[in-house]
Formats: C-alpha cells, structure tokens, sequence
C-alpha cells in the first residue's frame, strides 16, 4: 500500500480514536517527564477532556453515511457510533471516579490509571468499529491487558495482587478459546473479513461443514462470554471486582462488560445470522437461540441468587452484574426487531445507575476502610444526599417504575414476549423479584438502621459531578425514556449500514 493510497483514506472517520491516543500518549509522557512531587489527579482532567472531545467527535459523526476504511478493517456505521457514546459516557464517569479515588495506603503510581485507562477505552471503541477478525482480536487484548494490570494497581494491597493474577489467568484462557474460534471461521473461509466471512459462510455450507461452523460458534460464544461474566464463566468476577481499586471495578463492571457485549453482536450477527444450519433450513444463530437461552437464564439465577449471602457490598455487586449480563443475553437471544435499542438502552441506562452506586461506594469504602453491607448502616442520618442518591440507584437497579431501570427491563421483556420466549420471560420476572430481596436490604441499612458513624462524608467535586449527573439520568431515562431513544431511532441509519 503507498503513501498516495494511505492519504486517500478517511481519516477523519477515526477522529475519536485518534483523539483517545493522543491523550494517552500525552498522559505516559507527562507521567514519565513530570515531578513525583506533582499531584497526578490532574491528569484525570486532562483525560477527561479528551474524552469529552472524542464523544463530541462521535455525535457530529451521527448523521455521516456509513463508511470504511484500510480495507474494510475500520467501520463507522450506526452500530458502532451509538455503543461508542455508551462507552465513552461510562469512561468519562470512571475517570471522575478515579479523579476523587484516595486509599489508605499512598498509590506510588496513580498516574498509570489514567493512560492505561485510555487505552482499555480505546481497545474497546476499535473493537466497535471492527470489520476484521484480526482488528476485533487487537483490540481485545488491549482492553485486557491494560484491565490486568489496572486491576492489580494497588501494588501493597494483597487482594489487589490476587485480583490481578486471577484475572490474568482466567482471561489468558478466554483469549486462547477466543482465538481458537477464530481460527475455525478463517480455516472455513480463507478471510478474516467480517462481510466476506458473512457472504461465504451464507453460501452453500455441505452438511458436514456446518457442524464446524456450528462448532466455531461454541467456541467463539465461551470464550466471549468471560469478557461478560456469563455463567458459568462468572467464576473470576467477584473476587477480581474485590480486590481491584474502586474506580477499576467500576470499569469493569460497565465499560469492559459493555465492551463485551459490542464484540459479541458486532461478530455473532455478522458472520452467524445468516450461516446455515439443520440442513440448511433455519440460520445458525436462530437455531442456537435454545443453547443462548439457557446460559441467559443461568446466568440471571446465579448472579441474584449468589448475591443473597453477599456481606461484601463490591462482591454484592459483582454478582448484581453478572445477574444485569444475564438480561441483556435475553435480548440478545431472543432476536426481536427491538433487539438493538433494547440493549442499547439498557448499557447506557446501567451505565448511570451502576456508576453512580460505585461513586457512593467508593466514598463510603474509602472513609471506613471496610467494604461490609453494615458501614453503610444509617447513612441517611450522617449523609443524606448519599442515603438519597444511592437509593435511587438501587431501585433502578431493581427495576422500580420511575427509573431507567424499569424502562430497560421492560424493554427487553417485552421484546421476549413479542418473540413468544414466555419461560424465559417468566424466569426474568422471578430472579427480578428474587434480586429485591439484597436491593432492598441494602436500602433498610441505608434508612431504618442505627448509624453506624457519627461522622458525615466529605465528597470530591469529581465525585459530586458524577452522583448528580448519574442520578438526573436515571431519573429523566426512567420519566422521559424517549430522550435516548429517539437519539437512536433519528441519528442512525440502524439496520441499513451494519451489515453492509
């Protein structure tokens, strides 16, 4: 490829990304160059500011045709500009989050947050623009391998340590699957572009063939399905979530777990939707859908029953968000023409209300230094703005009328229904009823318990910004849900330029 060839492209395409990168590589140059003796919070600024730029970049691109780039490698169409405003709203939350992050113990390097932050962030809106197999897979791993090494920040914190470690292991065994299956589609079709791949695999498949197609999905499924916490690859989350810096878990928690959720429509509806199966009389992943609906179910009744004996609150909402993952697999399973809105809204909408229970968290965690449901007893007395605002986010959490969560949940009920999946529906009802039983124990240590410190809390601007910020979204999506949802029906082409 020369020079004239390379210029010729649209580069203006990956605007936010390069933006991303830029800050990034400003942040490890400033870190490396700058005094110890300077205050690296700072730099939370700076990269929220890029952030707050780069998502700026993306709404202006709202309404520009779908286009591509390095031989279809980079894609700018609707599906990935609208989960790219989703992640880049919960990474400007968690960098205000880590902005106001203070733990007993002194971080010796807070300044390697920021950059390697930046970079997960980035790894994850590549693999929203992905076409290839092989840009899918690079930015995979520079999402994980920049969590691994955020998880284990705390380098003197030894449940930090055995985070990390964990972490590692299990997703160096959920890449190798990852890649594995890969390898399958690429050996079937000889191209590791997702059009071509789609075109080939919708051809003519022998019936041999199939079951290698069939097969290739299994594959691909579990080892994506860590990236979500999908039971029963959920084993890692509750001890990583524990052990990681707060603002890391949060991170983990929505923005990777959204990001999980992006590689796996972005690849499984490409190459599988149309992909034969059963002799070729129904498509692949129509006839998965059984298999998908069972993982979806597991994971909803683990995730809330586990969460009942939690004491932990971060392990509490470790399992909370494995139980969340399994609500959108519902959706995701159950292929109604609501299908994309539905998850859509439901990230952006567990991206308020998740983020905004992890800043009071972590303001409550890092003044007590304990991480027990009983440090939170009687906060309305000492705090009532926290007591307030986190209980909102827990309602919406629950999905109580009034709240995004509600609207979310709905959303995706109904599309079960539409598409006539009334057992899982039914199993969705019960494990939500079931998921008020920890929601709302939370709630009666927060108002109906002595409290357990005299003490008020003093709040960070940044921590300020994100509670109240997180709590209007919830509210205004739960009142006024079309808000976001003509945002997705009225600046995308959805539906015309993903598959193209």
């Amino acid at each position: 490829m020369d020079l004239e060839t390379i210029l010729s492209f649209n580069w203006g395409a990956m605007a936010p990304e390069f933006i991303i990168l830029g800050v990034a590589t400003l942040l490890s140059l400033l870190d490396l160059f700058v005094k110890q003796s300077v205050d690296r919070k700072q730099f939370a600024w700076l990269g929220l500011a890029g952030i707050i730029v780069a998502l700026g970049f993306v709404f202006m691109q709202l309404d520009d045709p779908a286009t591509q780039i390095l031989e279809n490698t980079y894609r700018l169409d609707s599906f990935s500009k609208i989960f790219k405003i989703v992640l880049l709203i919960g990474a400007g939350f968690v960098m205000l989050l880590a902005a106001g992050y203070e733990p007993k113990e002194k971080l010796e390097d807070k300044g390697e947050f920021y950059y390697l932050f930046l970079t997960a962030l980035l790894g994850a809106m590549m693999m929203a623009s992905s076409g290839d197999l092989v840009t899918l897979f690079v930015g995979l791993e520079l999402l994980s391998l920049s969590s691994y090494i955020l998880a284990g920040l705390r380098k003197k914190h030894l449940p930090s340590n055995e985070a990390a470690m964990k972490y590692l292991i299990n997703g160096g065994i959920s890449t190798a699957i990852t890649l594995f299956g890969m390898s399958y589609v690429y050996g079937l079709t000889g191209s590791t572009n997702l059009i071509e791949i789609r075109t080939q695999l919708a051809g003519y498949i022998s019936p041999d063939l199939q079951y290698l197609v069939a097969i290739s999905f299994f594959i691909l499924f579990v080892g994506l399905a860590f990236k979500i916490a999908s039971a029963p690859f959920h084993m890692w989350a509750a001890d990583v979530y524990q052990g990681s810096p707060m603002p890391v878990t949060a991170f983990l928690s929505v923005v990777s777990k959204t990001a999980g959720f992006v590689i796996i429509l972005r690849l499984f509806l490409t190459i599988f939707s149309q992909a034969p199966a059963n002799g070729g009389t129904t498509g692949l992943l129509t006839a998965m859908q059984d298999y998908i609906a069972i993982i979806a179910a597991v994971t909803m009744i683990v995730g809330n029953l586990l969460a009942l004996r939690q004491r932990n609150v971060k392990r509490l909402f470790a399992y909370s968000s494995i139980a969340h993952a399994g609500y959108v697999l519902v959706a995701f399973m159950a292929l109604s023409p609501f299908m994309f809105d539905g998850i859509w809204f439901y990230l952006l909408a567990y991206v308020l209300m998740n983020l905004g229970a992890f800043a009071v968290l972590q303001i409550v965690v890092t003044k007590t230094g304990k991480e027990d449901i009983a440090e939170f007893a009687g906060l309305y007395r000492t705090s009532p703005f926290l007591a307030i605002a986190l209980g909102v986010f827990i309602l919406s959490l629950a999905g109580i009328p009034g709240t995004a969560g509600f609207i979310a949940k709905l959303n995706i009920f109904l599309g079960t229904l539409f598409m006539e999946h009334y057992v899982l529906a039914a199993v969705m009802i019960t494990v939500t009823v079931i998921s008020y039983v920890y929601y709302f124990g939370l709630l009666t240590q927060l108002f109906f318990r002595p409290a357990a410190h005299k003490e008020g809390y003093k709040l960070p601007v940044s921590i300020i910004i994100v509670i109240v910020l997180a709590l209007a979204g919830t509210i205004a999506l739960g009142v006024f849900p079309d808000l976001a949802l003509n945002l997705f029906y009225d600046n995308t082409n959805f539906g015309f330029d993903f598959l193209q």
